[in-house]
């Protein structure tokens, strides 16, 4: 190469170097853009709002927020879920400020049913549902009415404390009136939702009237009949005060908690302190108003014996059958939440026959039906937490909460009923926390080994092909 050709090539080398210097490099263009982003995240926020609403977790609707997100390329997502509110931001790496949406939750209102089909539509989310066929979907279910009439619901719950009635063991009378009770109770806390009265002082109202009519119920001595004279008020009220106890979030509070959504648990559990407040002092106005007229019950001196064990698991799967059907579930829910019932009620059932107190008793029931619940719920293709709810629902100790408040009511001057009275409440909220640490105990130790066995029949179902 001469003197010549070299210079000229030096100069042209130095030429694109300085155009290069000058010019700006060309930002990759983002994938998801602004407009499309913001309906990403309204699509999954709006899931998210609705599960919750339904009666799914903090950690649960997390985690579907994330995944509808990710499966339309919005990724990374922040989603803070609070009991009251839902928050989700995707910052893409270079923009100026991030995307941002909030909802806020309105109260809660279980409806399992929604709560499945919520799921199902994360699935096809998930396998590639387009974005505005999956909004459409949402839409749908979200104008679906609950699927019990309010006449069904109300028999519903009714049929809950017929269940406990048979649990403990009631003649015909005593489930007779249980129903009656319930069916009053349920239709005054129906009165009042409609008034828009808020729901503490509808547990207080309902409380009342169970109450009065357990107080009552003596006066049917009179008619002559023999099974009056075997009635057991304190049956009546054990299975109101299940009944008024059934729709709160004990489970949901425990797993929140220990998941670390701290501000959800605490609302949790404060709603859950505040409505079983309600119930205590509906039933110390009713043992109050009892006694003025001359109806008073006098102190029980020894815990409720339960009824035959058959009878025992007839009324644990009414039970759960009840709880399925007040909370919108379908068919296979109801189901699967009857055998959930019978398989936890059989391991509280031998638990108690080895020795073990109440209280562990209670939680090895809740952990064996939340377990079985767990591995079970992805192939009948149900909401875990509707399963386990009323699978531990014939354990929760309503009989021991009104033996301690009718303890205290009527405790007069003596010290030792007295101290007998709250003996008892402390014992039936350590059963209370028993049941909300085994069956989360038992969702999180069901959950690695559900994974375990997906995992094993996807290996199987490659080699057979």
């Amino acid at each position: 190469m001469s003197r010549s050709e070299r210079k000229l090539l030096t100069s042209l080398t130095s030429f694109v170097r300085a155009q290069g210097t000058d010019d700006t490099l060309t930002d990759s263009l983002p994938i998801v853009g602004d407009g499309l982003a913001v309906r990403i995240l309204e699509l999954a926020v709006r899931v998210g709002e609705s599960m919750l609403v339904a009666g799914a977790n903090a950690s649960d609707v997390t985690a579907a927020v994330v995944r509808i997100a990710g499966a339309y390329g919005l990724h990374p997502v922040h989603v803070d879920v609070t009991y009251n509110s839902i928050t989700a931001a995707h910052h893409r790496p270079g923009a100026t400020q991030p995307i941002t949406l909030l909802r806020v939750v309105r109260g809660s209102a279980p409806d399992h049913e929604r709560l499945q089909h919520l799921q199902a539509l994360m699935v096809e989310v998930t396998r590639g549902l387009d974005l505005d066929a999956a909004a459409a979907r949402y839409r749908d279910i979200r104008r679906t009415r609950f699927r019990y009439r309010p006449p069904i619901v109300i028999a519903s719950q009714a049929l809950l404390a017929v269940g406990v009635a048979v649990v403990f063991g009631g003649n015909w009378l005593v489930i007779v009136l249980a129903f009656v009770a319930a069916a009053l109770a349920a239709l005054t806390q129906f009165a009042l939702a409609r008034a828009r009265v808020p729901y503490f002082f509808s547990q207080i109202a309902g409380a009342f009237v169970l109450t009065l009519v357990a107080a009552l119920s003596p006066l049917l001595r009179q008619t002559g009949w023999d099974a009056a004279f075997e009635v057991r008020p304190s049956v009546i009220v054990a299975s109101g005060v299940v009944l008024m106890l059934a729709g709160l979030t004990v489970v949901g509070a425990a797993q929140d908690a220990i998941d670390g959504f701290a501000l959800t648990a605490m609302g949790r559990i404060l709603e859950l302190m505040t409505y079983t407040l309600g119930v205590v002092l509906g039933i110390l106005a009713g043992l109050e108003v009892a006694r003025a007229v001359g109806l008073a019950m006098p102190p029980p001196t020894e815990a409720l014996p339960l009824g035959p064990v058959p009878l025992q698991f007839v009324g644990a799967a009414l039970i759960a059958v009840s709880v399925a059907v007040f909370n919108g579930a379908g068919g296979r829910i109801i189901a699967v939440s009857a055998a959930l019932s019978v398989v936890a009620w059989l391991a509280y059932v031998l638990a108690s026959q080895v020795g073990l107190e109440v209280a562990a008793a209670s939680g090895i029931g809740a952990f064996a039906g939340s377990f079985v619940g767990t591995l079970i719920a992805y192939r009948v293709h149900v909401p875990s937490v509707a399963i386990t709810t009323a699978a531990i629902l014939p354990m929760v100790p309503g009989a021991a909460v009104f033996r301690g408040l009718l303890s205290i009511v009527e405790s007069g001057e003596s010290t030792e009923v007295l101290l007998a009275g709250f003996t008892t409440l402390a014992a039936a909220a350590i059963i209370g926390v028993s049941l909300a640490v085994g069956a989360s105990l038992g969702i999180y130790l069901g959950q690695p080994v559900r994974a375990s066995l997906r995992g094993v029949s996807r290996t199987r179902a490659r080699l057979r092909r």
